[in-house]
């Protein structure tokens, strides 16, 4: 099913052409209406005709999440505040929150974004949707609730949190599909279980996951516990918030709309621009935003893109899954180390619940890991012998993926705290130290 065919469908030349005329025009209007970028162009001696086609993108400055917080609250904004309908903002946990601004056509814009996304899931408008990302500051649940209206489909708005009311909706509504963290799926899922809700009563048939970084070995895992489809919806709020890309019913790499945001791929090291199949960090140009327009925006995710074309039909650039953030990675002992290495590790295993924690800190100046990982009921026991052959097995798989020793602490089923948004999978005891 395709939303918006002549978007999504465009020949790559023609759609180069309308990303080239969008980035000249966001150039010329950031010049005069944002003081930052246009003393950044100053500096580096840019007007905006010298950017006439995508291909001169290289020629303009970065822009940083300190960028955004430097110029808080609406130092990049580059309308009026009379222009600007609607305000959200990140958390703010590692400093002042990072403020985006939203005109009347920006909404509209994100509104589509996100029915394209569903579209390309599969869902129509006899689809009803419990969206339980949080409402507020936070892009996830709004975002989705304006989508799935555009599409035409119902929405019941049932944000975070309050996990035994979301299965009594969820069942007593019809609910057709759940959008939410993917790691808030699976405690919804053994929630369910918990509760004696057998899965034949519920008429959930697709989840809509994101807002974190999750591996196909979760998806598989999510998929068999909820007896769902699950797809993949990536999005910042910086750039605009979820709906920035999508995977199809292929689940073959995500669909970046890309008529909207241009995306690049670069060495995190010398900012150069790296070739389609590489992997580096994802920067995006926001094409049509009004109230935030950004410049190629460092998002920190490391992936790779591709313009190879997708049998969905969809010509768009496609990235990969997030492998990790240039600014997450852990360093240990010199080697680098992604939790979703260790996540994919743990959810091979199947003695294993997806549930793990990573704690690392520095004992007599060396570097140590733990993984905190729960065992399923029916392996867990109270034979030593039994619980060290099962983790000297997880401690080599891991060795094998990762290159170092790791800590493995095997700990009883449900014994890991469970969370109703973004899991909190690390613990880097390091920074206080």
């Amino acid at each position: 099913m395709i939303w918006n065919e002549p978007k999504e469908c465009m020949l790559p030349e023609e759609r180069s052409r309308l990303q080239g005329k969008r980035l000249h025009k966001l150039v010329d209007k950031v010049y005069h209406n944002t003081p930052f970028y246009r003393r950044k162009m100053q500096e580096m001696n840019i007007m905006p005709d010298d950017i006439q086609t995508v291909d001169d993108i290289v020629k303009l400055p970065f822009t940083t999440k300190q960028d955004l917080r430097d110029n808080y609250p609406y130092g990049l904004f580059a309308v009026p505040m009379s222009e600007i309908v609607r305000i959200h903002a990140s958390s703010g946990t590692t400093g002042k929150p990072t403020v985006v601004g939203y005109t009347r056509r920006d909404l509209s814009i994100w509104s589509e974004m996100i029915a394209r996304s569903l579209s390309a899931f599969g869902a129509n408008r006899h689809d009803i949707c419990s969206v339980a990302y949080g409402y507020g500051l936070f892009t996830g649940g709004l975002g989705l609730h304006y989508g799935v209206e555009h599409l035409g489909a119902t929405v019941i708005p049932m944000s975070s949190g309050n996990t035994a009311k979301q299965i009594q909706f969820m069942h007593d509504f019809g609910a057709t599909a759940i959008a939410c963290t993917p790691s808030y799926a699976l405690y919804l899922a053994e929630a369910m279980e918990k509760a004696g809700n057998p899965r034949d009563e519920f008429k959930l048939r697709m989840g809509i996951f994101g807002a974190e970084p999750w591996t196909d070995n979760m998806r598989k895992e999510i998929e068999t516990k909820l007896g769902i489809n699950a797809y993949n919806i990536y999005g910042l709020s910086e750039v605009m918030g979820p709906g920035v890309s999508h995977e199809c019913e292929l689940k073959d790499g995500s669909h970046i709309i890309d008529d909207h945001f241009f995306p690049e791929i670069i060495s995190p090291d010398t900012l150069e621009q790296l070739p389609y199949g590489e992997q580096g960090e994802l920067v995006f140009t926001t094409l049509t935003k009004e109230g935030l327009p950004l410049l190629r925006y460092r998002t920190k995710d490391l992936c790779s893109i591709t313009d190879e074309p997708c049998k969905c039909g969809r010509t768009s650039v496609r990235m990969s899954r997030i492998v990790g953030r240039s600014d997450d990675m852990l360093i240990i002992r010199g080697v680098n180390v992604f939790p979703s290495q260790i996540e994919s590790v743990i959810l091979e295993m199947e003695e294993f619940e997806p549930h793990y924690l990573l704690i690392v800190d520095r004992v007599n100046n060396l570097d140590i890991l733990e993984v905190q990982v729960e065992v399923r009921d029916g392996y867990y026991s109270d034979e030593i012998s039994k619980i060290l052959a099962l983790r000297n097995k997880i401690a080599h798989r891991l060795h094998n993926v990762l290159g170092i020793s790791a800590d493995i602490k095997l700990v009883e089923p449900y014994s890991i705290k469970r969370s109703e948004g973004k899991a909190q999978r690390v613990i880097d005891k390091r920074i206080f130290n």
